[in-house]
This record gives structure tokens, sequence and C-alpha cells, in this order.
């Protein structure tokens, strides 16, 4: 996906032009993927060009207030940490879950898998056995963008996984490839490649070399096979993002030089693949001179526009009812001759609280909401708000605990339960900033 925001000045004009490529498109790619050979590697690519991940990672990063939200959320998630609970375990299995947490510090890893959670609706968790293969003795976070699917056999199931830097493939680029555990029941397909259960008929399925699985921990969606499509793509899909960035963009401009934005440039992504593939552009660097040759021509249109009303013609494709068409390029003029910089604030506010309710963080909550005479909600409600934030985790911390599950289950570690208690926030008669909650149950009461 090709992320082309950049505002330019007008030649011979006293305006600004601000051109953008439609986000409403970032998703398309993810609708059709395809299957790719790499160093003898087959596997599903993540969107058309399989740069669908940093793509949205570049929109993500380009807004302050979506990048804050997504932060806050994979915080919340990770509340007071993922810890091995060993209170009823013995002093043996207490020293061996001591050792084992040593070796395999949780902070970093549950933090990670908590961001790509929340980044893609999913995360990968590598274990590693010891040479008997009767013991779980690694665990190991694999970078959601980095990993890719390989095709489903005919009963649905995705046998293995590939990580290497997808990124910026190379032909010479190692690329791992790493068995996936069943997503239905990983427990026992983990428990019948290392011999741990009879067949039918008392058989005993054993793998002794393999000691490395993947277990995926995901986000159940109602549309996806491979990779889960985000909750928060309806905020590219609709105009708001860009709304938000083009007053901060108007902003800028009109300290700089008194130069306002006068047109608003928008431009399909296919624009952009067809004129790639048209002049065989591969490299960053081919692609980037060919896009600024067409921004420079955009520019000496709108010259034209100022001065003589000229026409730009684009070339149109048909939408989805087949019957209307829409411009690959379309150019929107903003009469800013009655719009100062400071009558947009509104504007701004509204565009961030719509960013806020797509990410589900109140905007009190990150401290984004503008303007000079804001409202602001009292501390009783700041705390219920983010104990609510911290209630609505449970559904990806009960997904995220399968892996420990497992790992306690399989080193038989008996009387050790995963736990994250969360940080809630308490009024000042009780004498203390905040208390950790557990998601421990005792007869169905919240321990604290």
């Amino acid at each position: 996906m090709t992320d082309c925001f950049s505002v330019l000045d007008i030649p011979m004009a006293n305006a600004r032009a601000a051109i953008v490529t439609r986000t409403n498109e970032v998703f398309r790619e993810s609708e059709h993927p395809e299957l790719r050979t790499f160093n003898g590697f087959e596997y599903v690519t993540w969107g058309a060009d399989d740069q669908l991940p940093y793509g949205i990672l570049k929109l993500i990063e380009a807004d302050e207030t979506l990048s804050t939200c997504q932060l806050f959320n994979a915080e919340a998630l990770y509340g007071d940490g993922l810890r091995y609970c060993t209170d009823e375990a013995s002093p043996e299995i207490t020293r061996q879950v001591s050792d084992f947490l040593l070796d395999n510090p949780l902070p970093p890893y549950f933090l990670g898998v908590c961001q790509d959670i929340k980044h893609y609706n999913f995360a990968v968790s590598v274990i590693i056995l010891n040479a008997d293969g009767d013991r779980i003795v690694e665990l190991h976070r694999k970078p959601a963008c980095y990993c890719r699917f390989t095709k489903a056999d005919k009963q649905g199931q995705i046998k293995s996984i590939l990580y290497a830097n997808f990124r910026h493939l190379e032909p010479l680029d190692p690329v791992e490839e790493i068995p996936l555990l069943s997503l239905r029941s990983p427990w026992k397909d983990l428990q019948q490649r290392m011999g741990l259960r009879t067949r039918p008929d008392g058989t005993i399925r054993k793998d002794p070399k393999q000691r490395k699985f993947a277990i995926l921990s995901r986000f159940p969606g109602v549309d996806s096979l491979y990779y889960p499509i985000p909750h928060y793509a309806a905020l590219f899909k609709g105009p708001w993002y860009n709304i938000k960035r083009l007053i901060g963009e108007a902003k800028m401009a009109k300290l700089k030089n008194a130069a306002p934005i006068k047109y608003v440039v928008e431009i399909s992504q296919r624009y952009w693949d067809n004129l790639f593939l048209q002049h065989k552009a591969v490299t960053p660097q081919d692609r980037e001179k060919i896009m600024n040759e067409k921004k420079q021509e955009i520019l000496n249109f709108l010259t034209n526009v100022e001065n003589t009303g000229s026409v730009l013609v684009t070339g149109k494709s048909l939408t989805l009812d087949g019957k209307n068409e829409s411009p690959e390029i379309q150019v929107t003029r903003i009469d800013s001759d009655t719009v100062e910089g400071g009558d947009w604030a509104s504007d701004h506010a509204e565009a961030v609280n719509m960013e806020c309710f797509v990410m589900r963080v109140h905007s009190n909550l990150v401290g984004s909401v503008p303007g000079k005479s804001q409202t602001n909600n009292s501390g009783s409600d700041k705390r219920e708000l983010y104990t609510i934030s911290q209630a609505l985790q449970k559904p990806y911390r009960d997904l995220l605990f399968l892996v420990h599950d497992i790992i306690i289950r399989f080193n038989g570690w008996k009387g050790v339960h995963p736990d994250c208690p969360f940080i809630q926030l308490t009024t000042l008669d009780e004498h203390t900033d905040s208390k950790k909650v557990s998601t421990e149950t005792d007869n169905g009461n919240i321990k604290q």
C-alpha cells in the first residue's frame, strides 16, 4: 500500500494543495490474498502485495491519537503483567517454574503479544521442547507482521507458519518454517505429536525430531480465513482519519506564510498501482520519483485552475453496483476565505472523538481532547472508564492464556495457573491510589 500524504505549494498562487491516498481502500487487498513462493516456501500473502501489515502500521504511526489509543489498549491488556501463580504448588515445582521464568522473561513477551493482538487481531507464540521431548523449556514471541500462513489443507487446517523479513525480502534472506499446532485443539495436537496419546487402534504417533511448535492466538472473526481484519478498519474506510490529518496540515499551512490549503487531491490506490506497473517501477526510489513527477503535474494543473479554470481528466472505474463511475483522482476545493485556522478546533475535536470511539478508548483517558475550553470528567467517572476498559480485555486474556495453560499442563506443574491481575484505581477513602484485582475467582467472587 502506498502512503501518499503531502502538502505542497501551488506555483504562482498563495495557496497549498493536500495530496492524499484514499484510505478507504487500505483493506481491499486483504480480500484477495494470493499464493506466493519464496526460496521454495509457498505461503498466503497478507494483502495482494504482501505489504498490508506495514501499510497499517504506517497509517497508525502517522496519527498521534490513533497510535496513543493503540498503546493504551495494549497497556490495558497487559494490566499488572502475566505471572505463573505457585501458591498451591510444591517447593520443587515452584523452583522449576522460577527457573523457567528466569530463562523466559514474561514481561517483554507478554507486552509484545498484547501489541500484536491489538494491532492485527492475532499473535504467534513459539514453544521449544528439550531433547527428550518431555518438557517445554523455551517460550518466544514471533512478531505478527513478520509471520505468514501456509495454505490450508482440505480440512481447513493451516499446517505451519513462515517467519522472515517480509517487509524487505531479499533473494538470500532466511525463512523459518515452524509447524503450527491445531487451531482448534493445540493441546491434543501437541500430545499426539510427542507420542503422549495413543490412537484408537493402540498405536502411538511419535515425532522424535520436531521440538519447535507455533501456537496461534487469534481473535475470532466473521469473514477471515487467514489474516483477521481488525475492527478499527472502519476508521480507514470512513472519512474521519483523513479529516483529522487534513485539519492539522491546514493549521500548519495557515501558520506558515499564511498559505491556506485550498485543494484536497484524493488519489486512488489503484491509480498508483497501475502507474508503477506501467513504468515498471519496482524499487522504492523509482516509485518515489514517479510519484513526485505526478504530483508536480497535479500542481501545474491546479495553477491552471486558479488562472484559467482548466479541467483535470483522469481514469474512472465502476463501483460495485456497476452503475456509477468513481474517478481515480478527485480534486476538491476548500473555501478557505471564510475559514481561519482557529475555527477548525471543533472539527478537530469531533475527528479525535470519532477515532477514540472506534478504538474504544475514551478521549479523557488518553488526554487527547483538544480545544481551549474543554470539558472534563470527574475523577469517579475516569475511574469507572478505566475499570470498564480493563474489564473489556478479558476475551483477549482468555485467548492468550491458552499458551500458558499448555506449558503448565505439559510440564506437569500441578498447583500452578497463569494470572494477569488488572490495576483498579481506588477512591480516597481506601487510603491507597490503586489495588490489584486478580482474574482468579473463588465461588464466583473475584479475589483481590
